[in-house]
């Protein structure tokens, strides 16, 4: 998921409605990475150099995926955020802005609150996290006594768009329901009507499973039998092997109903990557393996992204990941906001990106914007295997009475926030 291509952008409406749905045929050591600083430029006659601070929080620590090419690499988000600062210190340069990022990597399960706190005792008004859904919450929540906002650049959970809402909170990172309707919406524009969901014993993945559950229902899939593939332990396929699991998914995936793909909910990477090809009747697998739905993908090019991918290939020696896109767009929002007003006072900043003018052009075929009922960042989602991106929602023939975008997620009449 570079300045040879102009990025292709469509301005989109706010506000939404029902949804028209027309079917033609039916604490780890950091990265030695930095952000390339900007040529010095003479400001001009009475400009004085104004620096915005942007503190960023991660969760990270390597651990062992399904497939090695799978494993995060050390960098993941922080990449993208320092090709950010360097974007905006690229723009701010010219009017006397620039910024400055401040980073701290937790291990999972530290306690994230003496980082969060340090962060706003130092006047960091904008934090980014790449953080689990309940650290996410705590870090917004101490920081609404200051005013400060909060940008989730990693957490998928309604809940936190949802019933957990903040006004303070930020999300650039797409929720679970829009990438499962992205994904729905492809299965039904193909005519794949029929499903088998197979989900994982963990709590992330029964949230996922029941946003495919909730994304059928929305636009009339049928889910035709569901079934659990149970954590047992062990260290996957390293003791299992390649003929074990051979001989093993096939025989799981016996005696089904009649079904045309195959959806998988396995965000704890338990099983998800031995579905594809090891199913027992040929179908095609979508969810988390096979066909997978997300807000960016390295493969990703068209609409100017190849800009992007240049640029930040350059700068940290690999292709773009979604968590690199988020986090990249998160402070690209401040970039946009202190540009188009010309100023670096919080209150000025705060009130555009929260206003009716604010769009962030994300290298997606779209303006983006935020809707102002949860603070969710409208955004295409990207469908891609493992090196191609094989369509991009909303999908033809989905439509909405003020954009398409509202099509993914929660749509105003259904939110349950309330700030």
């Amino acid at each position: 998921m570079r300045h040879a291509l102009s990025q292709v952008l469509f301005p989109l409406a706010g506000a939404s409605a029902a949804i028209v749905m027309l079917m033609a045929g039916a604490t780890a050591q950091e990265p030695a990475l930095s952000p390339t600083a900007p040529a010095a430029m003479p400001l001009p006659a009475g400009v004085t150099m104004q620096t915005i601070k942007v503190g960023f929080l991660r969760n990270y620590e390597r651990t062992l995926a399904l497939s090695v090419l799978d494993i995060p690499p050390v960098d993941i988000g922080l990449a993208g955020a320092n090709v950010a600062i360097a974007d905006n210190n690229t723009t701010g340069s010219f009017m006397g802005q620039t910024y400055v990022l401040e980073t701290a990597t937790l291990k999972p399960g530290d306690d994230v609150m003496p980082a969060a706190q340090k962060m706003l005792a130092d006047g960091i008004h904008y934090i980014v996290t790449d953080l689990g859904a309940a650290d996410t919450l705590k870090v917004a929540d101490a920081a609404a006594a200051s005013g400060a906002l909060v940008f989730n650049a990693g957490a998928t959970d309604d809940s936190l768009r949802e019933e957990n809402c903040r006004a303070n909170l930020l999300h650039t990172a797409p929720s679970r329901s829009m990438l499962t309707d992205g994904l729905v919406q492809y299965l039904m524009w193909k005519q794949w009507r029929n499903w088998v969901l197979v989900s994982g014993s963990h709590e992330d993945d029964m949230l996922f499973a029941t946003a495919l559950k909730n994304s059928a229902r929305k636009f009339g899939g049928t889910i035709v039998e569901e079934r659990v593939f149970e954590d047992k332990g062990g260290a996957r396929s390293t003791d299992s092997g390649q003929a074990l699991v051979q001989r093993q998914i096939p025989v799981f995936m016996q005696g089904l109903p009649e079904h045309d793909a195959v959806l998988v909910a396995d965000e704890s990477e338990v099983f998800g990557t031995y579905i594809p090809w090891r199913t027992w009747i040929p179908r095609p697998v979508a969810g988390t393996a096979g066909l997978i739905p997300a807000s960016w993908h390295p493969a990703s090019e068209q609409w100017g992204g190849a800009q992007i991918q240049n640029r930040f290939e350059k700068a940290s020696g690999r292709r773009m990941l979604p968590e690199d896109m988020q986090v990249w767009s998160a402070i690209r929002v401040l970039g946009e906001a202190s540009s188009r007003t010309q100023s670096v006072e919080p209150d000025k900043l705060d009130a555009f990106i929260k206003g009716p003018d604010f769009t962030l052009a994300a290298f997606k075929g779209q303006r983006l914007t935020f809707r102002d009922w949860n603070w969710q960042l409208r955004q295409p989602v990207l469908l891609g295997e493992q090196s191609e991106v094989v369509s991009a929602s909303p999908q033809e023939g989905f439509l909405h009475q003020e954009t398409e975008l509202d099509t993914l997620g929660t749509d105003r009449p259904e939110t349950k926030c309330s700030f």
